[in-house]
C-alpha cells in the first residue's frame, strides 16, 4: 500500500496555506474606498492596508506605488521599496518600515499639489503572492472669500451695490447665496432678487475665482438690515458667510434744519 510523504514533511507547506492563502485570494490590500481627498498644500496619507497580517519580514517582500494622471493613461512610478531598499521618484515620498511591517503600506506624500490628483495603485509583493489596490486621490483647495463693504450709509431710495467675492479655489464648482437679517424678522431668509453671480474664471496656475453682486435700492425701513453672503465649496467643512450691514438715511432735512432755514429767511427778507 503506497504511503503519502511524510506529516512533517507537509507541516512547512500547511503553515505556508494558513498564512498566505491558495490562489489570487491569498493577499489582499485594504484602501480607504475609491476616493481619498486632501487639501493643496497639505500632507497625505495614501492608504494602503495589507489584510489579515500583523507582523510581516519585509525582507522577503516588495511595495511599489505609481500614479495615474487624470488626462493621461500613462502611469509613473512614485515609490518602490524592494529587497530592504527603497528608491523614491517622488521627492519626499515615504513609506514607513516599522508600519510596513504590521502590514501597512500606505504612501506619505509631504505638500500635495493639484498636478498629483488621480489614481494611486498599490502593488504588494509577498512572495510567492501578489496583490493590488487603487484609489483616486482629489486635490482640493478651499476659497478665500471677502465682502466689500461691509458696512455703508446710503440714502433713501440710493442704489447701493454689495460685492462677495471668493478666490483661490478648486475644483471649479463652488455655490454663492444671498440672505438678509431686519430688525422686524430676526431670521436670515434666502433672497433671490438683485443679484448677479459672474461666470467662474480659472486663474494661470489652475486655481479658480467668481464674483457676485447684490445690488439694494433701501426705503426707510430697510434701516439695520444685515445682508449675509454665504460661499459654499467642497473643500470646506462648513460654509464661509460674510455680512453687510445697511445704514439708511432720509432725503428730506431734519426738523431742526427746517426751523433754521425758516429763521433764517425771516430774519432776512429779500
Amino acid at each position: 500500500m503506497a504511503h503519502g510523504p511524510p506529516l512533517l514533511l507537509l507541516l512547512p507547506l500547511l503553515l505556508l496555506v494558513l498564512r498566505f492563502g491558495t490562489g489570487s485570494s491569498g493577499l489582499q490590500v485594504e484602501m480607504a474606498g475609491t476616493t481619498q481627498k486632501v487639501l493643496l498644500n497639505d500632507n497625505a496619507t495614501i492608504v494602503c492596508k495589507i489584510h489579515g497580517y500583523h507582523h510581516l519580514d519585509i525582507t522577503v517582500m516588495g511595495i511599489t506605488w505609481y500614479r495615474k494622471h487624470q488626462a493621461s493613461a500613462t502611469e509613473v512610478k512614485l515609490f518602490e521599496f524592494f529587497d530592504n531598499h527603497q528608491m523614491i521618484l517622488r521627492s519626499g515620498a515615504h513609506v514607513s518600515e516599522r508600519r510596513l511591517q504590521r502590514g501597512d503600506a500606505s504612501l506619505q506624500l509631504p505638500g500635495v499639489q493639484l498636478k498629483e490628483a488621480g489614481e494611486y495603485r498599490c502593488e504588494v509583493v509577498v512572495t510567492p503572492y501578489k496583490a493590488v489596490g487603487t484609489v483616486n486621490l482629489e486635490v482640493v483647495a478651499y476659497p478665500v472669500s471677502s465682502l466689500s463693504p461691509e458696512q455703508a450709509m446710503v440714502k433713501e431710495n440710493e442704489e447701493q451695490r454689495i460685492l462677495c467675492m471668493a478666490s483661490r479655489f478648486y475644483p471649479k464648482n463652488i455655490t454663492i447665496t444671498w440672505k438678509k437679517w431686519t430688525p422686524k424678522d430676526p431670521r436670515y431668509l434666502e433672497i433671490s432678487e438683485g443679484i448677479i453671480t459672474n461666470s467662474t474664471t480659472e486663474d494661470e496656475d489652475g486655481m479658480f475665482r467668481v464674483t457676485s453682486y447684490l445690488m439694494v435700492k433701501p426705503s426707510l425701513e430697510d434701516n439695520m438690515t444685515v445682508y449675509q453672503c454665504v460661499v459654499w465649496h467642497e473643500s470646506l467643512p462648513t460654509s464661509q458667510s460674510h455680512n453687510f450691514t445697511l445704514i439708511v438715511t432720509g432725503t428730506m432735512p431734519n426738523k431742526s434744519l427746517i426751523l433754521y432755514l425758516k429763521s433764517f429767511s425771516s430774519e432776512h427778507p429779500k
